[in-house]
């Protein structure tokens, strides 16, 4: 089918540009929704292959946009283009209604298989909505592809600023309802110039009904007593908690009897502890999997005697009266354990505020007002941020099990917690203790292997090294409790490794081996004594590299540009089996295999992608000098996404806070690249091959430079103010957005005079490929490193700027009369 020139020449409106900006904008949102969601209803590593797979739901609707061109014509462009976006808030809504009826199951049966395809198919069906809605603006009307894409991409740099106060002013489901509402403000602008009576009532109504629904809805949570709400978490049903509060990283809930006294609970908890203590606690747990608890606190720290038997706080038997710094507060226990223990003042910091408002706010009266203690001051911000910008220096820094099991923005794999865990980090850390300061570091100890503590060992020779001591063992004792009060029957124990800034001396060896004694306690190695050869050669730096080299998992020292504590998975071992039990890691190591599973299904997909339009089109010889339209849009989708997911692995370490993946980093790479698209507008056709190269050449050398520059640039900034550090982010990243947002639209222009009826498949190709490029973009980093992601994105551009520069050469190598445009449009 060939479209007349005057056809694709159409003039936009400025209700349309708003009507795909409103699209974006709420796509994006509940794409970003749909993680924090799946983050609680599922594993985290599932939460990512949810959303991976939904985002191929937009690729599918591009490619329905090029299978059917007799429907989707450019003279109904505008008709088509009302029919999908009214169609997406609907399809929100009956996909999550779906979704919250379906128990998520992943075990081998039949059930579980059903509910596992049917959830992740359901997921999608969205997505297909709104990629149609997108590919009919973009496709339809190519002349104003430059201003259509700014105005996608501006839509979803809005969306990454707006879902942060939607979600915490309300709950997740409320939340989906207020993204389905704003679709359909979307839809009702694309619908005025539809010419179709029909799609404005049905746009109209939905606005109306949504925005009622949302209204109702949002009163019940602000009761809590939420009436649409999440009925099953991980397979079973959930019953209502007594306080529950979202935000864009977390989901807070509080479970248990405020009055009712129980047994202490705590997985470092000796079992020598006598068993009629008794304590009011209330369980707090943070998206399922990770768990603290809020204790009931009346007059006195005496009646929390548990807290001495925690083999957590065994380094506060060789400090009197010390400075505190605790890392994560959590419910406060920790908090309570340095005060219990006699600390002069203890500084608390907790990156979400969320949590400091559910036990200081919400729970005050219950948890006693820590707040108010003028021996204790709270803070909300990222730990390793703000220990890098004090000037002072602490008697004890305490990490106790601190993770978090949440997708974020940034994907599943790009954890808040992992930037606690670098030889970066625990330099920092080492560098704030005082002359005799201790950092104490708490993780699981599983008997049959204690990778973690193992890695922390690692952790700590590098740390050591880098502020001059040669023998790193003289600074290292590690305690475990393996037999769990609570617990007993698991194969973890909990080991708390604690390095000193000076050498420990021989009166804190006999204070350790006493309080073991007493405890019931296993001392694993002290400078004199080890009962594990491993760890004596991991604390011997002439020993350690070729040991974790040869060890079954990772247990090398991560680094800020490979900051993956928690996944010692090596991708190559992903069907070794045995490797996968590990005890409380096992869910990590599984993590990494599926996410290898993850990559071969997308790479299956995205070959189906250009395999089955091929197919079903029948004429290849359409293509016959298309290839390197083919290679420019594979190369810049997945180009830009390894590009934006290691920048946003790199800055979220110098930015601390979870939020700001989303509010500076996604956002000031989208609005630059929207900048970038918009100012392509005035390049004429003619000169959008010769224009292409040129920029993308200077996009290369620009990525070079900043890719060099960067790291150095992070460190120098990292201990200044969060203003200063934002700044240095957005600088990091406009530059290059700027220029990697004309890339697509020069694209574009180069075919209109081309092959104008395969716009619909490249932009669908291209969707394809950032969907790789964002499974691709994790793979690279946890096997190699962040940097490698990053120079493999450069690479693709590269590729990217000689198949455009090779786009003009073939074509005029062809035969003028058979060249590829004639055939696409003939066949289109």
């Amino acid at each position: 089918m060939s479209y007349p020139t005057a056809a694709l020449e159409q003039k936009v409106s400025t209700r349309t540009y708003a009507g795909v900006f409103f699209i974006a904008l709420s796509t994006l949102m509940y794409e970003v929704l749909l993680t924090r969601i799946f983050s609680v209803t599922m594993f985290y590593h599932f939460a990512f292959v949810a959303i991976s797979l939904a985002m191929f739901g937009m690729t599918v609707g591009a490619l329905i946009v090029y299978l059917f061109p007799e429907v989707f014509r450019p003279d109904t462009a505008r008709r088509d283009l009302a029919a999908s976006a009214a169609s997406f808030p609907i399809a929100i809504v009956l996909s999550f209604l779906t979704q919250l009826s379906i128990p998520f199951r992943v075990h081998p049966s039949v059930i579980g298989v059903y509910s596992f395809l049917f959830t992740y198919a359901v997921i999608a069906v969205p997505f297909v909505a709104s990629g149609i809605a997108i590919a009919v603006a973009i496709t339809r009307f190519p002349a104003r592809a430059s201003q259509l894409y700014a105005a996608d991409l501006g839509g979803a740099a809005l969306g990454c600023l707006l879902i942060v106060p939607v979600i915490g002013s309300t709950d997740g489901p409320t939340a989906v309802l207020v993204v389905a509402c704003l679709a359909s403000v979307g839809a009702l602008m694309l619908s005025i110039d539809s010419g179709t009576r029909v799609l404005r009532g049905i746009a109209a109504a939905s606005v109306v009904l949504l925005a009622a629904w949302t209204a109702v809805n949002l009163v019940f949570v602000l009761k809590g007593f939420p009436v649409f709400r999440i009925l099953y978490i991980r397979g079973s049903f959930e019953a209502r908690p007594l306080y529950e509060k979202w935000n864009s990283y977390s989901r807070v809930r509080v479970n248990g009897d405020p009055d009712e006294p129980v047994t202490p609970s705590g997985w470092g908890l000796s079992t020598k502890m006598p068993a009629d203590l008794r304590v009011r606690q209330l369980q707090m747990d943070i998206d399922v999997s990770a768990g603290t608890v809020m204790t009931g606190l009346d007059d006195s720290l005496d009646k929390l005697a548990h807290l001495r038997y925690d083999v957590t706080n065994i380094g506060y038997y060789l400090r009197q009266k010390p400075d505190v710094l605790v890392v994560g507060a959590g419910g406060g226990r920790d908090v309570l354990s340095a005060l219990l223990f006699g600390a002069r003042h203890v500084t608390a910091v907790e990156i979400n505020k969320d949590i400091l408002r559910t036990v200081n706010g919400r729970f005050g009266d219950f948890t006693g007002h820590l707040d108010r203690r003028p021996d204790v001051t709270f803070v909300n911000d990222e730990a390793r941020s703000y220990i890098a910008r004090q000037q002072r220096n602490y008697d004890v820094i305490q990490i106790s099990l601190i993770d978090t099991w949440a997708a974020t923005a940034a994907g599943a794999f790009v954890l808040s917690e992992n930037s606690l865990y670098t030889t970066e980090a625990w330099t920092i850390f080492l560098q704030r203790l005082s002359d005799e300061g201790l950092l104490s570091v708490s993780r699981w100890y599983f008997r049959n292997g204690p990778a973690e503590v193992y890695r922390l060992a690692t952790l700590a020779t590098e740390a050591l090294r880098r502020i001059g001591v040669e023998r790193p063992r003289d600074h290292v004792v590690i305690v475990r409790n393996m037999q769990l009060a609570n617990k007993p029957e698991l194969p973890d124990g909990v080991g708390t490794l604690l390095v000193s800034r000076s050498p420990f001396t021989p009166h804190d060896r006999e204070v350790i081996e006493e309080r073991s004694r007493e405890f019931g306690f296993d001392i694993v190695i002290t400078p004199q004594n080890s009962n594990d050869p491993l760890l004596v050669d991991l604390l011997d730096p002439a020993r350690e590299r070729q040991v974790t080299a040869s060890y079954p998992v990772k247990i090398g020292a991560p680094t800020d540009d490979s900051p993956f504590f928690f996944n010692m998975l090596r991708l190559r071992d992903v069907l070794n089996w045995r490797l996968l039990d590990y005890g409380k890691q096992s869910h990590n190591m599984k993590a990494v295999f599926v996410l290898a599973v993850l990559l071969m299904t997308v790479i299956l997909l995205t070959a189906l992608c250009i395999a089955v339009p091929l197919w079903l089109r029948g004429d290849r010889r359409a293509l016959l000098g298309a290839e390197p339209l083919l290679g420019y849009f594979a190369a810049l989708g997945l180009g830009f996404m390894l590009i934006e997911i290691s920048q946003m692995q790199r800055l979220m370490i110098l930015l601390g806070h979870p939020t700001y993946g989303l509010t500076v980093v996604l956002f000031a790479l989208l609005v630059s690249s929207g900048l970038g698209s918009y100012l392509t507008a005035w390049i004429p056709p003619g000169r959008s091959d010769v224009e292409g190269v040129r920029r993308l050449w200077i996009l290369v050398a620009v990525l070079t430079a900043f890719g060099l520059v960067t790291p150095a640039l992070l460190r120098l900034s990292q201990a200044s103010s969060t203003a200063i550090r934002i700044a240095v982010a957005v600088a990091v990243l406009s530059a290059p957005g700027i220029l990697m947002g004309m890339a697509f639209p020069l694209g574009i222009k180069a075919t209109r005079g081309r092959a104008a009826g395969l716009l619909p498949w490249l932009w669908g190709l291209n969707g394809a490929t950032s969907v790789l490029a964002s499974v691709l973009a994790i793979c690279i980093a946890l096997a190699w490193s962040i940097s490698a992601a990053f120079w493999t994105g450069v690479v693709c551009y590269v590729a990217a700027a000689v198949c455009l520069q090779s786009l003009r050469v073939l074509a005029a190598r062809l035969d003028p009369r058979s060249s590829f445009a004639e055939r696409s449009d003939a066949t289109a």
